[in-house]
């Protein structure tokens, strides 16, 4: 048994529908399609986000050439200190207040990074939430009754029905009505603040939008009124909602940088170089003043001197 893939299936009749599952309203899917089915296209559920390490997420944020530069600077003005003879009238701690100050810094901006990236992992779990854990079939074991099973154990196919309070379990293409009129709280997924009227009548234009489509019922929404049966046709990341989390999953693994993030490293790039050659230009440019006695007379400590 392959896949049954159709194309915009709002545009299809309820009757195109019953034919391509090969299934009817009033007795629904056989136990022996419902196996196939499930092994075919798995459990109706998002899968779990896995979360990259604490340690892999703090080592990100030192990998940038701006975020080099200064810890370099930090450890180079830590070692320094160390070496550094220090005066009597100068405390240790202020030798040590440049590389403290950079380090702080850099853990700041670390912190902030990995904040954003839980923040962002969170998001994605968050879809998780919408996941209804019961959903009400009718299958051919007990035929014209309403089943009560677990939402993930729901396939293409499935014939499903939903009242008022209940949450979609699946997209589903509406096929009868069983009240005045089916309205749609679906602002999860289009943003709309009203709820939405639902009939079960094709709609002509095949590339319609998701606020478009009045025959489809989406995963995660909220029946606000009424009440109707349907098919399923899409259930786990073959849902709206599902594409949306692989959507979001993909971004988060491919981490393109953004216009601004080209720059900074390009920029970081160049301010390294510069700062290269203004360091050895200086340094270069006294090494006659290395023996001056106000570095006590040592060309060591001249040369420290000059190096910071």
């Amino acid at each position: 048994m392959s896949k049954i893939v159709i194309d915009s299936p709002w545009a299809k009749t309820k009757e195109d529908i019953f034919t391509l599952y090969n299934v009817d309203e009033q007795n629904g899917l056989s136990e022996e399609t419902v196996r196939k089915h499930l092994e075919l296209y798995g459990p109706n559920e998002l899968p779990a986000e896995v979360g990259k390490p604490l340690w892999k997420l703090i080592l990100e944020q030192f990998n940038d050439l701006l975020v080099k530069i200064l810890l370099a600077a930090a450890c180079i003005s830590f070692v320094l200190a160390l070496t550094e003879e220090q005066k009597e009238d100068e405390s240790l701690v202020a030798a040590f207040v440049e590389p403290i100050v950079i380090l702080l810094i850099l853990i700041a901006n670390a912190t902030v990074g990995v904040w954003q990236e839980r923040n962002a992992e969170s998001a994605i779990e968050a879809l998780k939430e919408y996941e209804p854990e019961i959903a009400k079939v009718v299958r051919q074991n007990r035929p014209g009754h309403i089943q009560k099973i677990k939402a993930r154990e729901l396939v293409p196919g499935d014939v499903v029905e939903v009242a008022v309070g209940d949450k979609v379990p699946a997209d589903i293409r509406i096929t009868s009505i069983h009240s005045t009129t089916v309205r749609i709280d679906q602002s999860l997924l289009t943003g709309e603040s009203d709820s939405v009227i639902k009939h079960t009548d094709p709609i002509t234009v095949e590339r319609a939008v998701n606020q478009d489509k009045l025959n489809i019922l989406f995963s995660g929404t909220n029946i606000a009124a009424g009440k109707c049966r349907g098919v399923v046709i899409g259930t786990g990341l073959n849902t709206e909602i599902g594409k949306i989390r692989s959507g979001m999953a993909e971004a988060e693994e491919e981490e393109e940088k953004t216009p601004l993030q080209q720059k900074l490293d390009e920029f970081s790039e160049q301010l390294s170089k510069v700062i290269s050659i203004i360091c050895v230009a200086v340094w270069a440019i006294n090494i006659g003043h290395f023996n001056d006695p106000v570095h006590g007379g040592s060309w060591l400590r001249g040369a420290v001197y000059y190096f910071k």
